[in-house]
C-alpha cells in the first residue's frame, strides 16, 4: 500500500512533471482516500474532521467493499506453479531484452555489494539453503575477481 500511495502522491518519481501545491493537495486527498479504502478500521468522522477526509467519506464503504472483493478473488485463484512463473518471467525478460543494459545493472550490483558486503556474507553464511549452495564462497570469489587489490572481504 505504501508503495502505491507514494507513487500517487509523487508522480514526479515516475513522470517528468512539475507538481504544483494545488496538485500536491489533490493527490494527497486521493492517496488518503485510497488508504482509507484499504483500511479495515472504520473511520468515525465528525464536524471537526478534515475536509479532505469528508470529501469522499460516503464513497469509502463502496471502495472498501471493492478492495475486499478484489482480495477475496485473488485468494480463490489457483496457485501458480514454479514452472508457470519461470515461463512467464522468461517471456517477460525476452520481450524486454533490447531495453536492458546489463552493464548498468552490473554497476548497480557492484555498488550494492561493495556497500553491504559484510551483511550479505553474514546472511549467506547463516541461511542453510545458501550454505548448501556455497553462495558465500561464490560471492567471495566474485568479490576477489572484481576487487583483486582491495581488501573488502
Amino acid at each position: 500500500l505504501r508503495f502505491w500511495v507514494n507513487f500517487i502522491k509523487n508522480p514526479d518519481f515516475i513522470f517528468d512533471v512539475n507538481k504544483t501545491t494545488t496538485t500536491d493537495s489533490c493527490l494527497s486527498v486521493i492517496a488518503q482516500t485510497f488508504m482509507d479504502s484499504c483500511s479495515l478500521n472504520e473511520n468515525i468522522l465528525g464536524k471537526d474532521s478534515p475536509s479532505s477526509k469528508l470529501l469522499f467519506a460516503k464513497d469509502i464503504p463502496l471502495y472498501r467493499q471493492l478492495v475486499l472483493e478484489y482480495y477475496n478473488n485473488i485468494q480463490h485463484l489457483p496457485q501458480v506453479t514454479d514452472q508457470e512463473l519461470n515461463f512467464h518471467l522468461q517471456q517477460l525478460s525476452s520481450s524486454h531484452q533490447s531495453e536492458f543494459d546489463s552493464l548498468i545493472a552490473l554497476k548497480e550490483l557492484y555498488i550494492y555489494v561493495s556497500k553491504y558486503y559484510g551483511e550479505l556474507m553474514l546472511a549467506l553464511e547463516e541461511n542453510p539453503n545458501c550454505r548448501k549452495l556455497s553462495l558465500s564462497q561464490r560471492l567471495n570469489a566474485v568479490a576477489h575477481s572484481v576487487y583483486p587489490q582491495q581488501n573488502i572481504c
